[in-house]
């Protein structure tokens, strides 16, 4: 079974322009003590902080810009389930732009994105990720270390933009390439210097790699920030340095080494 819960806190975002980004719960918030009036932040918090400095920058670029973030808040936690007034009342103590609160049971969550149209669905549970690319909801796992609240950073892994059309998840794909040119008229709304929204491209292997990786990617209206090609050396490096909120490959993906 599926609910949602509309936040009347927060003026709605426009259905057709409105990039829906949906987050677990338990990410966004850590468990407290029964007595405690609000959660703890979670490794999420950042995330949805950046998120809002988009908007809130967009905004300021014009006030009647409609291409903002949507953050739905996702619960298949049966015991923050119980709590759900707890969760709300979180969101308000933090100043949160959460526009829905969307429960459900782990066997249905793939269906409360759907039913939310979701755009991009971020979780730290590796199990999650897959089950809902695998139903065609763009997805990636939430990197663990911490990312910066003032400044959302988005990375593309080269590999997966460069890899053929005729993929094993082609709805996914697609999602994967609209939500990329969603990103991309975003990065546009802003010039090279303080931008709050940071796009960076890391491939694995060589050149040739990295400028079809960079020529798909502007096709789909993305400019990106910095490119890194690794050559082979592990990602991990570049990420503790480039500190991106996520990764985006075709389907799901991982902040792995």
């Amino acid at each position: 079974m599926v609910s949602t819960i509309q936040n009347t806190d927060v003026k709605q975002k426009d259905a057709d322009r409105a990039v829906v980004v949906a987050v677990t719960s338990r990410a966004v918030f850590e468990s407290g003590a029964d007595g405690d009036d609000v959660y703890g932040m979670g490794v999420a918090f950042p995330l949805l902080q950046a998120l809002q400095r988009v908007n809130k920058r967009l905004l300021e670029e014009n006030p009647a810009e409609s291409l903002l973030f949507d953050v739905v808040l996702i619960t298949t936690d049966s015991q923050q389930q119980q709590q759900s007034c707890r969760i709300i009342s979180s969101t308000r103590h933090y100043g949160l732009e959460v526009s829905r609160f969307c429960f459900s049971s782990e066997e249905d969550f793939v269906e409360s994105l759907q039913k939310n149209n979701v755009q991009l669905f971020l979780s730290t549970d590796s199990n999650e990720a897959p089950q809902a690319s695998q139903k065609g909801v763009l997805s990636a796992l939430l990197d663990r270390q911490e990312a910066p609240s003032e400044q959302l950073r988005v990375m593309f892994c080269g590999d997966a933009v460069n890899r053929p059309d005729a993929g094993p998840m082609p709805a996914s794909r697609q999602a994967a390439q609209n939500f990329s040119a969603q990103l991309g008229e975003m990065r546009q709304r802003f010039g090279m210097s303080d931008s709050p929204l940071r796009i960076v491209l890391v491939t694995s292997h060589g050149g040739r790699e990295s400028c079809g990786a960079l020529r798909t990617l502007r096709s789909h209206g993305v400019n990106v920030d910095e490119a890194y090609c690794l050559a082979g050396a592990p990602r991990s490096p570049i990420l503790s340095v480039v500190r991106p909120h996520f990764l985006l490959s075709d389907g799901f993906s991982g902040l792995e080494d």
